[in-house]
């Protein structure tokens, strides 16, 4: 049993650490193959001299080949060293660092918020005696998935800040001034959620440990909570992963259109001027958050559901 533990943790290990390579490397690709030239991004808009161009290419070593760079960018990702950026002319790390902290707060809070809408439409709106709650909610959620995040952003901006004032337009200043972003961030996600939810619950619904639990009296309300829910927790448990990349892909966005601090305007400004060690990083961290997530999506199981504990 042990020895088995220990190949499924090392196994698990093994595929977070492939996913990480081949995130860094398809953005290396990718970011080799943009339009521009790398020197033009480290020079910006100061002195361009020949002499400068030579001394941009023997400190940054980019005369080396591209085979050479790219197994260099490796060896350094593999020791912690990220690199320092070409605009900011700063270690990566700080960079990323004096930024994370806006960023994971909005993804948290829009996590928070988009769970806790899913379990109370999913709740409300299962089984058979609620057919035409099923459906306005289907209606609603099909709506805020298909609704870009930006656009969302603007309408509530337009109402609740530009008309209402209830809240600020932008910036970072005050649990206020957080309302507006999470719930953009979070209306999509509680959308999907609240589908896998509640088909998940309308399915459990039909089982034989239901049946048996009505047969004895339990209550309609306890059923749904006590016995349904948790069987239908492990679909969603499944997209914890698509949950937390969606949140950091929206944020980028989301930040920009309320005028947030955090990754969103560091990576904005890192890929518009090319500057590839603040990009990579940014991408190898996402991939990072993805391959945790998913690894304790797995452990979330055994909690969820006993009988994979035993198998």
């Amino acid at each position: 049993m042990a020895r088995s533990r220990v190949r499924a943790v090392t196994r698990r290990v093994g595929t977070g650490l492939v996913v990480l390579w081949a995130a860094a490397t398809a953005a290396y690709l990718a970011l080799l193959a943009a339009p521009g030239d790398t020197v033009d991004a480290i020079v910006g808009d100061g002195a361009d001299t020949p002499q400068i161009r030579a001394e941009i290419i023997a400190e940054w070593g980019l005369d080396r080949p591209a085979v050479v760079q790219y197994l260099d960018y490796l060896r350094r990702l593999a020791g912690g060293d990220l690199g320092r950026s070409y605009l900011l002319h700063r270690p990566v790390a700080e960079v990323i660092g004096e930024q994370l902290a806006p960023t994971v707060t909005l993804a948290v809070a829009a996590a928070g918020l988009g769970v806790l809408l899913a379990l109370v439409v999913a709740v409300a709106t299962a089984g058979p005696r609620r057919r035409w709650l099923h459906r306005a909610s289907s209606g609603v959620e099909l709506l805020l998935v298909s609704t870009p995040g930006f656009l969302i952003g603007i309408v509530l901006l337009t109402v609740f800040s530009f008309r209402l004032g209830w809240f600020p337009v932008a910036g970072d200043q005050g649990p206020a001034a957080l309302v507006l972003p999470a719930v953009t961030l979070a209306l999509p996600v509680a959308g999907l959620l609240a589908q896998v939810l509640r088909d998940g619950l309308d399915k459990a619904l039909d089982e034989p440990f239901v049946l048996t639990a009505r047969a004895r009296g339990v209550r309609e309300r306890v059923v749904l909570v006590r016995h349904a829910l948790r069987h239908a927790l492990l679909p969603a448990v499944t997209l914890a992963g698509w949950l937390f990349g969606a949140l950091l892909g929206g944020a980028v966005i989301v930040e920009q259109v309320f005028g947030r601090p955090g990754l969103g305007q560091v990576t904005l400004a890192a890929v518009t001027s090319k500057d590839m060690p603040v990009v990579l990083a940014v991408v190898t961290l996402s991939a990072a958050v993805y391959v945790v997530v998913n690894t304790a999506a797995d452990l979330a199981y055994l909690l969820v559901d006993p009988r994979l504990r035993r198998s």
